[in-house]
């Protein structure tokens, strides 16, 4: 009798002060994305509506905070009901959690692991909105993010990772949000700008990024805070799967950015800084869900593959008529369901878990799973989100007017600009008023 209960002590998990600072700091990384979302996004649009690109990724971390705490959290990972949501009352408010109440057989707080997931909500629905640049009042992306989190975001999350959810039940493989996060949103920002309509000017009006240098910052803030993302999805356990969930993320990322980089040569002629800072993120993008469970040289393939899909990828809106603005369909739906469905071939069976793709002698089972997990989240995500758009269209209408758009969103909605151009400096007004013909000229076309 001794011997068991010493054998059942020894199983029972007990609060890990390293992993739990460990998690803190992956938390951290991961609230940084949405910043450096909010300037990558912010560089590619056009000054006259860069301020508003930036809130609509910046006000994110204060909706879904507040709604995670509330019942968002009960609802994502709290008892599983009927394998589609969770509740659980005490984590209503966070009011019911102890303070070393420890997280599902984890060795981290309950409170680590909400915080953690809290910031995987928040940036979700800001990666939506590159896709609704230009032309979305605030007010109305304010209403719809808070009720896309709450009618799409918090269920996903609960069929993906909570326990009992169905898709979790039926064996899909999402480490750390291929499905949850990237197919989510990229298909919401489709169903949204189905219903919205094109920029005034579409395929018509120039509209280049206005700071290349934003949009690298951002890149780099994105990729950097992508590690605590990937790799800490792990929770801290001490197998050695967060270890290659890093390195994969590091090498896939790599490969995404080189392949996007070759097929602009050969396609456009150029390697572009644009081109660069969206190859990374499609290579992140797509590693998210198989990182886990494929080899370095399996996170090449993946990083590759991705890489090339979303450059040609992202042509596909001149060609069929939407205007996803900042390429979210092209980058993170195709590169979201890139990455979930390349775990059907090159999953091997002996990091994350036992499931064998493909290539790796496991036939088509694997595939089969995450092609559901794919679909299902993605029409699920779409049909929801054109609808709730189709309704605040309807009611509150989801678009400034035409002038506005023409004149430029920032003004209108949030009486700022990016950019004082009034005092370029006391040497500028002490030179000769012909000199001032070159900058005024400069002004006008960065104001355009």
């Amino acid at each position: 009798m001794a011997s068991a209960i010493t054998t059942l002590a020894a199983d029972t998990p007990t609060l890990s002060a390293a992993n739990t600072g460990f998690m803190l700091i992956c938390s951290a990384l991961v609230m940084l994305m949405t910043p450096g979302l909010a300037f990558f996004y912010g560089g590619m649009v056009r000054v006259k509506s860069s301020l508003n690109m930036l809130m609509m990724s910046f006000v994110s971390l204060g909706i879904v905070t507040i709604l995670w705490v509330l019942y968002g959290f009960s609802l994502a990972f709290g008892t599983d009901s009927g394998s589609v949501i969770g509740w659980n009352s005490d984590y209503v408010g966070l009011s019911g959690i102890g303070l070393t109440e420890l997280w599902d057989g984890y060795t981290i707080p309950v409170y680590v692991f909400a915080v953690f997931q809290l910031m995987f909500a928040v940036i979700t629905p800001a990666l939506i909105s590159g896709a609704l640049a230009d032309r979305v009042k605030f007010s109305a992306w304010v209403l719809f993010t808070a009720l896309w989190v709450s009618v799409v975001y918090f269920p996903v999350a609960h069929w993906v990772w909570g326990a009992g959810g169905w898709l979790f039940k039926l064996g899909v493989i999402d480490f750390a949000g291929g499905t949850a996060v990237h197919i989510n949103a990229g298909a919401a920002a489709l169903g949204v700008i189905l219903v919205i309509g094109k920029r005034v000017g579409f395929k018509k009006d120039p509209m280049r990024p206005h700071s290349l240098p934003l949009v690298m910052l951002g890149a780099g803030l994105l990729w950097f805070g992508w590690f605590g993302f990937n790799a800490g999805s792990w929770l801290g356990n001490d197998d050695g799967v967060g270890a290659v969930m890093f390195v994969n993320t590091q090498v896939a990322t790599a490969a995404a950015m080189l392949a996007w980089l070759a097929y602009e040569k050969l396609r456009h002629g150029s390697f572009t800084t644009l081109g660069a800072a969206s190859g990374a993120v499609a290579g992140l993008v797509a590693i998210t869900p198989a990182g886990g469970c494929v080899s370095p040289l399996g996170a090449i393939a993946v990083g590759a593959i991705a890489g090339v899909l979303c450059a040609m990828a992202v042509g596909l809106k001149y060609k069929f008529g939407y205007d996803d603005s900042l390429d979210v369909v092209g980058v993170h739906l195709v590169g979201g369901v890139a990455g979930s469905l390349l775990i059907g071939l090159f999953a091997t069976g002996g990091v994350q878990s036992d499931a064998k793709g493909l290539f790796y002698g496991g036939g088509f089972e694997q595939l089969g799973k995450q092609a559901v997990g794919v679909f299902s989240v993605l029409a699920y995500s779409l049909v929801v989100s054109a609808i709730m758009a189709f309704l605040i269209d309807r009611t509150m209408g989801m678009r400034v007017a035409e002038d506005v758009e023409v004149s430029g969103i920032d003004q209108a909605e949030h009486a700022e600009t990016a950019y004082d151009f009034s005092g370029a400096g006391g040497g500028i007004s002490a030179r000769p008023a012909a000199s001032h013909a070159p900058v005024a000229a400069a002004n006008k076309k960065v104001d355009a």
